[in-house]
């Protein structure tokens, strides 16, 4: 804010990205949280999420929130923590303890204790919002044992979410708009018409294609949720989740040792010619979409005495290609066909990366000016509801591409590749998939 005003620059709104799905519980009085946070990778509530799924509750929790029972979402953190934490359900029900994911807790944080509310999106993503009524599901609250005094209010993504301290920025400023990362980097991409796609690309990789103002239900296992509203008019988006991506990257950075930055994989993957049947399945935290099994493991498939540092890397670079294409595979599968996508993240400056990607997808990839489209989102939300700009016709039009990536590979090459994938892939699955 100093070096803003240092330029000249005039600050007028905030706007809040997040992690959707970690969660968080505190106490209404001192601000404190009673634990520490479960963050969305955790997997300590898998035996919990496959005893309700042998009970037959999974159709019901997927027509209410169109997300699946896993431990990535909310609902069953909470519940730990209300059954973990000493005292917290029966304060909990006396109302002493507030839930939110990680914007309503900035949110309180930032106003003081003012305002326990969260958007749209991150309500979407709990297991405990129903997205057609667009409320709190009180069948659901019952099936996770979830008391309703905790909960935050749920606003659009652009409205009035009160104002910072003072103390904080020296000033106090509004907060005019929240949504969780996916939709925000969707936002920052300017995905507002039906059938475009965004993929990040961070710690894990997120897919999603805009829908428009129907909830459509994926044959395939992926998500429905909400993409944005807005004015109380709501976009809807099927997501496809990846919990490892960049992750992988890092793990053969800082566990291995194999580089010493991100930045050189891209010259050990370009320097071979094929990847020499080495595969990577990088189910660290168990595999997400489409496959949705918590307890597979990561694995490295066909190492010979030849393999060395840049196989692995390459490796690493292609199994979140592969996981990209395991996604686009559920959408087309669900008769949808994107035209193209935009993708975002750190990983994308890793042009060899961006390739292949439009290689195994078999389709166009464009790299916008700013990759850093969450925060971009954010802001423009805060923007938009500050009066900056009037419309998202007026946003759309400010994104800029900077890179486009078409595909080049022969379909005898990706087919083979897919299936070496596919048949490493079967490998650490642990149910019938």
């Amino acid at each position: 804010l100093d070096q803003a005003d240092a330029r000249g620059w005039r600050t007028v709104a905030i706007g809040i990205t997040n992690q959707r799905e970690t969660t968080l519980l505190w106490d209404r009085q001192t601000g404190r949280a009673v634990a520490n946070a479960i963050v969305w990778q955790d997997r300590r509530t898998a035996d919990l999420c496959a005893r309700l799924k042998e009970e037959g509750h999974e159709d019901e929790v997927s027509d209410a929130t169109g997300l699946l029972l896993d431990p990535y979402f909310s609902a069953t953190k909470l519940h730990w923590l209300l059954e973990q934490v000493p005292q917290a359900r029966q304060r909990a029900e006396k109302g002493e303890l507030a839930f939110g994911t990680v914007d309503s807790w900035l949110l309180w944080r930032l106003t003081g204790g003012r305002m326990h509310t969260t958007d749209i999106t991150n309500a979407s993503r709990t297991l405990l919002y129903n997205i057609h009524r667009q409320e709190w599901d009180e069948q659901l609250l019952q099936l996770f044992a979830v008391p309703a005094a905790v909960l935050p209010k749920v606003k659009d993504c652009t409205a009035d979410f009160g104002e910072t301290d003072a103390g904080i920025f020296g000033r106090k400023l509004p907060i005019l708009g929240i949504a969780g990362d996916q939709q925000a980097a969707a936002i920052g991409q300017a995905c507002f018409e039906e059938g475009m796609c965004k993929s990040t690309y961070g710690t894990g990789c997120f897919l999603i294609m805009n829908t428009g103002d129907k909830a459509v239900k994926s044959r395939n296992r992926l998500l429905t949720t909400v993409g944005y509203r807005i004015d109380g008019a709501t976009s809807y988006a099927v997501e496809g989740s990846i919990f490892i991506a960049g992750a992988a990257v890092q793990w053969i950075r800082d566990g291995l040792k194999l580089v010493t930055n991100a930045e050189e994989t891209e010259q050990l993957a370009a320097g071979l010619n094929s990847n020499n049947g080495v595969y990577l399945v990088p189910a660290f935290t168990g595999l997400g979409a489409p496959h949705w099994d918590p307890h597979a493991r990561g694995a490295l498939f066909g190492l010979t005495r030849d393999t060395g540092v840049a196989e692995i890397a390459r490796a690493t670079l292609e199994s979140i290609a592969y996981q990209t294409a395991d996604l686009l595979r559920a959408i087309r599968a669900d008769g949808a066909e994107p035209q193209g996508l935009r993708i975002d993240g750190g990983m994308v400056a890793n042009n060899w990366f961006c390739q292949f990607l439009a290689d195994i997808l078999d389709l166009p990839v464009d790299r916008p000016k700013v990759t850093e489209t969450t925060a971009l989102g954010a802001a423009s939300l805060a923007g938009l509801q500050a009066g900056l700009t009037s419309s998202l016709d007026e946003i759309a039009v400010t994104w800029q591409r900077q890179a486009s990536f078409t595909p080049e590979m022969s379909a005898p090459t990706r087919r083979q590749l897919l299936s070496g994938w596919d048949r490493a892939v079967a490998r650490v699955l642990t149910h019938g998939d």
